[in-house]
């Protein structure tokens, strides 16, 4: 098979931090243990307390208390969507497993509540330890973010929540390119992404260890992408999750570090390579095993030269109990002999074991690796999982290339002449450490790479704007075979009716709309960043994007009777507001309460301020904006728009049940339950009026039936009644 299939089997297999993250019902791996009905397991394993006293991770007279808690179920965590540290307030630990949230009774309703939030993205159910390495990373907006191994995307969430620290930025300067090697993962990862509606996420699918290099068009001149941040999570035997893997304490055996190391140190190295000068990498796993943690930092610290080091992150979250990377271990089989150095490894061992896996030799050498500038967790300091992160700052550019540019602001001039490493863009291979280190390497040029690029986009071959996935004599594909990502022409008469519908401001980047079908009608509008753009429309020969762009709109059926054709989307509609300046109505809150909670309520139902400003308007989709007032801190202080149809005499919302159901409870209603057949969601206010439902209209009015005024919106594909369709699809 190779190595580089072997290397992504054991990607695709040994992820036991499936379980660590995500919503309900995702179907991973690891919602077996503690909730999946698993025959009890005895939680002993003797070569796993053999191995690590004599490692000696664990505190003189600690052992008894880190193997009680390893015995103790995990506690259910989660995190509340914001962009401040999470110590304050916006990450809560709830001391129950998550078994017991699911079964218990008296939770019943704090557990519909966790999937319901969980689904509209206002919380991440994530393991507290799993919070670590996206704070560590220091992310700001403008910075461009690779996750290498991203799925179930837990920790691309937050990074995606720190992209957009000013909310009244729309569309910030960086991005996060997401991978993952598992093509289904992807999926995913991104429903997970899509839960945050962010134009700044891209989801793609290789794998990490020869990821390929990116171009970009800067200034009209073709630059290699290299990342200000890279978040390195990698596979693991994660014998840190043992808490909820239970399955783990009886496969638990030295063979798995030693599998694994090679992979861990091929994605390490390979994202080193396109981390830009001066920007941070987080290597990080949910293993306690040196061999995975210490022993692959090590080696990437040495094959570097000096390029990178070890950054001191011991103040920058404070209030985190961890204990310091070690600088001296052993390597053991996995029927128990220990090995010291790799001189005493029997030739007949070492395809099992290798250099790299041991402690460097030289003290000078390994005292200034500063390997005590590691963290690792252990369970019962502060009752968690355990896991390992280390900090990487580039220093300069790795031996083996030459220049390369450094972090945004920095002078142009050194951009030009960069190198690549042995892996280019066209070949997407691993890069072999052994030639790398060999002095005779010399790197082809980034420069040369560019023009290449330009002559293969200048051959005739590819369509202006389109963005399809790679031909198969590049890349094998894997999984299903992705629509091509096509950008609107300038010249495409579908906008100019929208841009006038919507009286869309100057301002608005239309070149960043697309669509993902290169023939007949469009009927779904994304947007992403003009960062992403340029990444697209630059990569579409070497990348397999899964996934970009957030939907802004949707066609109706028989839209052109409305003077638009299309109508708002709800997951795009934060980001299209700012531009938007028609078509507005201003709601208040018991306008709100009324629009949530009823399939389609009539002007006459709504607010007399209402209906003065919807009389008016012609039929088609509109914007229903609530803003707080400040004279009433009774009432809802935080402002919300909504998507919604002005029909012949009512007004419909197009909002997914649970972002519904989000601002019913910010609104202080209890949600009771809906009734299927009238569209109605029962709160504490409505379930105490008796008789008809208050929005019961006659037979041929409602929405959907053939005589109803909303008819041809209710009938569109894409819609269903008083929702925004919600969730993933594979593509046609």
């Amino acid at each position: 098979m190779g190595r580089r299939s072997r290397g992504r089997r054991l990607q695709q297999q040994q992820r036991p931090e499936d379980a660590e993250d995500g919503a309900e019902g995702s179907g991973k791996r690891g919602e077996a243990g503690w909730e999946g009905g698993y025959p009890e397991i005895v939680k002993e394993n003797k070569l796993f307390e053999h191995y690590y006293r004599e490692l000696k991770i664990v505190p003189e007279g600690e052992w008894g208390q880190f193997m009680d808690a390893l015995r103790e179920p995990l506690p259910a965590t989660l995190r509340i969507t914001g962009y401040k540290r999470y110590p304050e307030e916006l990450a809560w630990h709830t001391n129950l497993s998550r078994k017991i949230l699911r079964k218990s009774p008296q939770l019943e309703k704090f557990h519909q509540f966790l999937v319901s939030e969980t689904e509209s993205g206002n919380i991440s159910r994530q393991e507290a330890v799993s919070m670590i390495p996206p704070l560590l990373l220091n992310v700001r907006p403008h910075h461009k973010i690779l996750d290498m191994c991203a799925a179930p995307g837990s920790k691309t969430t937050q990074l995606i929540e720190m992209l957009h620290a000013d909310m009244n930025v729309p569309f910030p300067e960086g991005f996060v390119i997401a991978n993952d090697v598992d093509n289904k993962r992807c999926y995913l990862l991104v429903h997970q992404a899509k839960r945050l509606s962010s134009p700044c996420i891209m989801v793609v699918n290789h794998d990490a260890s020869s990821i390929p290099r990116l171009q970009i068009d800067v200034d009209g001149r073709k630059e290699i992408l290299f990342y200000d941040r890279i978040l390195c999570d990698v596979p693991c035997s994660g014998d840190g999750t043992m808490r909820k893997n239970i399955d783990v304490w009886k496969k638990w055996t030295t063979l798995n570090s030693l599998q694994l190391h090679g992979l861990q140190l091929r994605i390490a190295t390979r994202g080193a390579e396109q981390l830009a000068e001066g920007g941070r990498m987080v290597y990080s796993t949910c293993s306690l095993n040196p061999i995975e943690d210490e022993a692959v930092i090590a080696s990437l610290l040495e094959k570097s030269e000096g390029a990178l080091e070890l950054a001191d992150v011991s103040d920058e979250l404070p209030g985190l109990k961890w204990m310091p990377g070690i600088t001296q271990w052993k390597v053991m089989t996995k029927d128990g002999q220990w090995f010291t150095d790799w001189d005493t490894v029997p030739h007949s061992r070492h395809t099992q074991i290798r250099p790299t896996m041991f402690p460097p030799q030289d003290p000078e050498k390994l005292q200034a690796m500063h390997l005590e500038r590691c963290l690792r967790i252990l369970p019962h300091h502060q009752n968690t999982g355990g896991f390992f992160v280390a900090v990487l700052v580039k220093k300069s550019s790795m031996p083996w290339n030459k220049r390369q540019p450094k972090l945004q602001g920095k002078s142009a001039e050194t951009r030009e002449s960069t190198q690549l490493s042995p892996a280019g863009p066209a070949e997407g291979k691993a890069a072999d450490p052994a030639k790398l280190e060999s002095p005779s390497f010399t790197g082809t040029g980034d420069t040369e790479i560019a023009h290449a690029a330009e002559d293969l986009e200048n051959n005739g071959n590819k369509k202006d704007g389109v963005c399809g996935p790679p031909p198969s004599k590049k890349m094998k594909l894997f999984g299903f075979k992705e629509d091509p990502f096509v950008f609107i022409p300038e010249d495409d008469p579908l906008f100019p009716p929208i841009e006038k519908f919507y009286a869309l401001a100057p301002s608005f980047p239309r070149m960043n709309l697309l669509t993902r079908t290169t023939e007949g009608k469009k009927r779904q509008l994304y947007m992403v960043s003009k960062e992403l753009r340029n990444v697209l429309l630059n990569n579409s020969e070497k990348m397999k994007v899964i996934n970009t762009g957030i939907k802004v709109w949707c066609r109706n059926n028989s839209g052109e009777e409305f003077d638009c054709a299309f109508r708002l989307a709800q997951e795009g509609i934060y980001t299209l507001y700012p531009f938007i300046n028609s078509r507005i109505i201003t709601v208040s809150m018991e306008d709100v309460k009324i629009l949530l909670t009823q399939e389609n309520p009539f002007f006459r139902k709504l607010s007399s301020e209402t209906y003065s400003q919807a009389k008016d308007l012609a039929k088609g989709s509109i914007v229903l904006k609530y803003e707080p007032d400040s004279a009433n801190p009774d009432a809802l202080q935080c402002p919300i728009v909504l998507c919604g149809w002005r029909g012949k005499a009512s007004i419909r919302t197009f909002v997914p049940k649970n972002e519904r159901l989000h601002y019913l409870r910010m609104m202080g209603l209890e949600v009771l339950g809906e009734k299927k057949k009238e569209g109605v969601i029962l709160t504490n206010e409505s379930a105490a009026s008796t008789g008809q439902p208050e929005n019961e209209v006659p037979e041929g009015q409602r929405a959907g039936e053939p005589n109803s005024p909303d008819a041809e919106e209710a009938n569109s594909p894409d819609v269903t009644a008083g929702c925004d369709p919600a969730g993933v699809h594979p593509p046609q």
